[in-house]
């Protein structure tokens, strides 16, 4: 373990947060061992790790979702024990998680003042009320949302910046922020930064958690690295660089971002012509998409990439177009329709929309290839789900105590491989992927990218959307630009440039 001292951090305040030894075990794993952290008010406290290494453990400990098993934990040189998230709430502490779990069916006053209505003549929920303080909290920090828009009705962008006002209108002297900019464009992260240093200029202790290495040596003050549930150092940022917090995560040196492009795309195994959706953000729309290439779709939030997608997958309905496979015209009318036709689809929303969070690792592992565990047409075979399931959590590099654990208590970045695993399962020839490294550590995105390298390579083709321009340009063959749900252009890859990406992705705006 390295120890480093954090002398020289900038903002330095009184100690807000302490927290000391903290132990945390599950079943067959200890998680946190004997974890410390320190935060100071009016600072921000980066805490960074590889997918497993404890953080979002060691804040849920704070947060009063899990109790510690050792340790404490004190609030201003006081001792605490929060036993659920309420009362951590109550005393000043809040926390946006990484995935969103909001009251979609409501609007946007609602979700941030469940729970605390306020009432006129101490009964009757104030709507007027409650949407002046909705306003004021907004204005506050810049935000344009309207408090009566339905969730629902939110891109994702704007549902994590309305989590954020909820957590600020607590009051918060503490603020955990759980990979918040993982849907958010270089604009929205640009305005996130301003309200965080707003909040740092009013003395509240910022705790940072992202796997961007640019974003964590721009805004944080001082950064403390996990890894294996172990604190292994804390320093001030700008003691850091990205090749010493790489080193100090992964315990090993990594040279390289991205996998080399061993793969040669072949002829044109799938394609789109002029596909348009009834409902979403998707017009007149071809691509074409060769056996063996990793083709990228890039663009601003909206333009309609993860729309494309449902399209093609058969989830939204297509409203004039036709997609070919293999030179033939097919339909994929519905997902089960495409997955016949050897389509996969990873949905960007890992928790809402991709994992079976109560099923153990087996069950949803092998989910969507049921039909080849059938013995005698009736029956599955737990012994051919278990092998299987074993060779991809070892395929994968799968951290998990055994195949029997809930996957909902995985790390989002575990939870990938999980879902990964499931289509690989149904053999597919094309790999539809949204998002795919989205809140992923530096070493497990870089195992995803190999793997992708390694399904090009076997023949398989991948067509993928990032929000992240260098992971375009160091992954794919070649990248399709879209805007207002529109193809606004077509680059290579190999000589292509962030720039020429961004104003292309403009050109609808």
């Amino acid at each position: 373990m390295e120890n480093i001292s954090a002398n020289g951090t900038k903002n330095e305040g009184s100690i807000l947060l302490e927290m000391r030894g903290i132990v945390k075990e599950f079943p067959g794993v200890r998680a946190l061992d004997r974890v410390s952290l320190q935060v100071r008010a009016g600072t921000v406290h980066a805490l960074m790790g590889e997918n497993g290494a404890g953080k979002s453990t060691l804040m849920k400990c704070l947060f009063g979702i899990y109790e510690k098993d050792e340790g404490e934990i004190l609030l201003e040189g006081q001792p605490i024990v929060f036993r659920n998230p309420r009362e951590a709430l109550d005393r000043g502490v809040a926390m946006v998680h990484q995935e969103l779990n909001q009251a979609l069916g409501r609007n946007v006053m609602d979700n941030i003042w469940l729970g605390r209505y306020p009432k006129r003549l101490g009964i009757f929920t104030s709507e007027r009320e409650m949407e002046q303080k909705t306003r004021t909290v907004f204005e506050d920090l810049g935000l344009s949302i309207d408090p009566k828009r339905k969730m629902s009705e939110m891109p994702v962008a704007e549902r994590q910046m309305a989590e954020i006002a909820k957590a600020v209108s607590y009051d918060a002297k503490i603020i955990v922020l759980d990979e918040p900019t993982s849907s958010l464009t270089e604009e929205e992260v640009g305005h996130l930064f301003r309200i965080i240093r707003t909040l740092r200029a009013r003395g509240c202790g910022i705790i940072y958690i992202s796997h961007k290495m640019e974003e964590i040596l721009q805004i944080s003050d001082e950064i403390t690295v996990m890894r294996d549930g172990a604190h292994v150092a804390t320093a001030s940022a700008a003691e850091m660089s990205m090749e010493r917090i790489i080193r100090l995560m992964v315990g090993r040196e990594l040279s390289h971002r991205f996998p080399p492009k061993a793969s040669r795309p072949g002829e044109v195994i799938f394609e789109t012509r002029g596909i348009s959706s009834r409902f979403a953000k998707v017009k007149d729309v071809s691509i074409k998409v060769r056996r063996g290439e990793i083709v990228g779709l890039a663009g601003l939030a909206g333009a309609g990439r993860s729309e494309l997608l449902e399209n093609i997958f058969g989830i939204s309905v297509r409203s004039g177009g036709a997609l070919y496979l293999n030179g033939k015209e097919i339909r994929n009318r519905s997902p089960r329709e495409a997955i016949r036709n050897g389509f996969a689809f990873l949905t960007e929303e890992r928790r809402s929309t991709g994992i079976f969070g109560i099923l153990n690792i087996t069950e949803n592992t092998t989910i969507s290839a049921l039909r080849k565990y059938l013995r005698a047409g009736l029956f599955l075979s737990d012994r051919r789900r278990a092998a299987d399931t074993d060779d991809m959590v070892k395929r994968l590099s799968v951290k998990t105590a055994s195949k029997s654990t809930q996957i909902r208590t995985l790390s989002g970045g575990n939870q990938q491989k999980v879902i990964l695993a499931r289509w690989l399962l149904t053999t597919p020839d094309i790999l539809l992927l949204d998002e795919p490294t989205r809140g992923i550590d530096v070493g497990a995105k870089y195992e995803i990218y190999a793997l992708m390298e390694e399904l090009a390579a076997a023949g398989k083709s991948i067509l993928m959307v990032s929000g992240e321009l260098p992971e375009l340009i160091g992954v794919c063959h070649r990248i399709y630009v879209m805007s207002g749900g529109e193809i606004t252009g077509e680059v290579d890859a190999a000589s292509t440039t962030q720039e020429q990406i961004m104003t292309l992705a403009a050109k609808n705006v």
